[in-house]
Order: structure tokens, then C-alpha cells, then sequence
């Protein structure tokens, strides 16, 4: 992955802090690689935040029915109600969930990533979905799926 100067945004919605542990563990994995990245919670963002053509990886926790993470419903509500043209975005997703909740399965997360694609922002790659019910961490999980959805973005740009 070397020459690959692409910065990542990474915008994490949390509840407990494990979206934040991941979102910290793709950061050092994707620094390791060279890349520039910034992290910043989805506290007091508006629909601005993806106003800059870039690479974003949204990370995202999941809690109540399904719902988005109290820190990144403003963010959902402002691009749900101004509908900003986002067709120079391209973006990931790490969602958090539990299967034992399958209706709802990392419905916060989804709940981004249909927003996005709605606005006409392409999505990189499928999304992970953690399953909090397998036994792995997330933040396990993250370094290895990082690497390779940050290589498909590369290869697709």
C-alpha cells in the first residue's frame, strides 16, 4: 500500500465507546500503511461534513431499535433533511451490532449507509458488520478489514 496519499475521514457515532476503540484501530492501522488520517466523533457535525470530495469511513455503533448512536443522530437528521449532493463521496462502513437483535442488526450503521447512498455517495466495498454475539472484538477485527477496504478504495479511485 505504499504511495497511496489518500487522507480518510473517519467519523464515529457511539454509545459506549467500543465504535471509538475501532475507529482508533483502523486509524494506527491505516497510519502503519503511510495514509493520513483524521478521526473525529460525529459530536455537533452537520450536513457539511462530507462537503469535501474525499475518502470517508463512517463507524458506527448500534443501540435501542436500531437506532443511530445518540452523538451522530444530528448528523443523520441534517443530511436526512438538507439532502447535500454527495456524488463526490466515496465510503466505508463499520457497523456494530448483535445478531441476537436480528431485525435491527447494525441498524445504526445501515441507517448511515443508506443515507449516503440516497445522496448519491458510493460506498467502497461491503460493509463489515461486527456481530457483538461471535466472541470477537471488534477492534480486532478492524486492522485487517481496514488494510483491505482502504486497497479497494485505491484500486477504484
Amino acid at each position: 500500500m505504499q504511495d497511496m496519499s489518500s487522507t480518510v475521514t473517519i467519523y464515529v457515532a457511539t454509545m459506549t465507546g467500543t465504535a471509538d476503540l475501532v475507529a482508533e484501530e483502523v486509524q494506527a492501522a491505516l497510519e502503519d500503511e503511510g495514509v493520513q488520517v483524521e478521526l473525529q466523533p460525529m459530536d455537533d457535525l452537520d450536513a457539511g461534513a462530507f462537503a469535501a470530495p474525499g475518502l470517508y469511513l463512517v463507524v458506527s455503533s448500534t443501540y435501542g431499535q436500531g437506532d443511530v448512536p445518540d452523538n451522530g443522530q444530528a448528523l443523520a437528521d441534517a443530511l436526512e433533511r438538507e439532502r447535500p449532493d454527495l456524488a463526490h463521496v466515496r465510503y466505508g462502513l463499520f457497523a456494530l451490532g448483535d445478531m441476537t437483535y436480528a431485525r435491527t442488526f447494525c441498524g445504526g450503521g445501515m441507517t448511515f449507509d443508506r443515507i449516503l447512498s440516497e445522496l448519491g455517495a458510493r460506498r467502497v466495498g461491503e460493509p463489515m458488520r461486527h456481530n457483538a454475539s461471535s466472541g470477537l472484538l471488534p477492534e480486532d477485527e478492524a486492522a485487517d478489514w481496514a488494510r483491505a477496504w482502504y486497497e479497494s478504495a485505491m484500486a477504484e479511485a
